[in-house]
């Protein structure tokens, strides 16, 4: 097979100016402090203020600035750690998680296709669904839905939708699944968008990027249940563990249920 040869695509105005516009923020701005305006901006750099505008959205997007209505443009915080292992959150329902965890609502319905694959079910069993958000310094950073097949949880009363608070039902499925005792999981990471349901709850726009974490608990030797977590990624670093390392598989294999994080 010959060597090809790349062909060298050029540079759009916006993302030179994103790049000049970092080593400026990164020389002479600090966490809080307001950019100067539009006008200004696209005066300095020599650029129209459309090109300005791509550039400022596209740091937005990055978590290097936030737009503050009657306020500006300002330079954001540094991203948050957020740890993302069990010994940190523990597993779904415990108690260490009570204090950055808040339940939004709970829902038993048929299983999707997806979701019966993810948990080894047969499409439309009954799955019980809790949907949470996770809160960091009082700041949204994830949604999360915690999907367990009603087989794991027998006798458990069908649940409705509940919006709001610690619902009764949310508080109901994590109890129970803690007391089974969770004595394995496998965790998976990626890239990826908010759709619309998440974006409502992260309070973010749509299409707004996100990390993607996917854990699945098992116990006594079965899959007991699958939870997707979808972390903001302009706001957030994911931390694993002790040494802060994550085990990466490639797509396509499966990771077994037990294993390490």
């Amino acid at each position: 097979m010959g060597q090809g040869q790349l062909t060298a695509v050029p540079e759009p105005k916006y993302w030179h100016l994103r790049t000049v516009l970092v080593r400026t923020i990164d020389s002479e701005f600090s966490t809080g402090q307001v950019l100067p305006n539009e006008r200004e901006l696209a005066s300095r750099f020599g650029v129209a203020r459309a090109t300005l505008r791509q550039a400022l959205d596209q740091l937005e997007l990055e978590g290097r600035l936030v737009r503050r209505r009657g306020i500006g443009t300002l330079i954001a915080a540094p991203r948050v750690g957020v740890p993302v292992s069990r010994r940190e959150e523990g597993w779904p329902g415990a108690t260490n998680r009570s204090q950055s965890w808040r339940s939004v609502d709970c829902v038993s319905g048929p299983a999707s296709a997806q979701i019966a694959l993810a948990l080894g079910i047969a499409p439309g069993e009954t799955v019980h669904t809790v949907r949470r958000l996770r809160l960091v310094q009082g700041q949204i950073m994830a949604t999360e839905s915690l999907h367990v097949p009603d087989a794991v949880l027998p006798q458990l009363p069908a649940v409705p939708h509940v919006v709001g608070g610690e619902s009764d039902p949310a508080r109901t499925v994590l109890r129970r699944l803690e007391r089974l005792g969770i004595d394995g999981e496998s965790r998976s990471v990626e890239l990826g968008v908010a759709e619309a349901d998440q974006a409502v709850l992260l309070e973010r726009p749509p299409g707004t990027p996100v990390l993607i974490v996917t854990t699945q608990y098992a116990s006594a030797g079965r899959l007991v249940g699958v939870a997707v977590s979808t972390y903001r990624a302009d706001t957030c670093k994911l931390t694993f563990g002790e040494t802060g390392l994550v085990e990466v598989t490639p797509v396509g294999a499966q990771q077994p249920v037990g294993a390490a994080s």
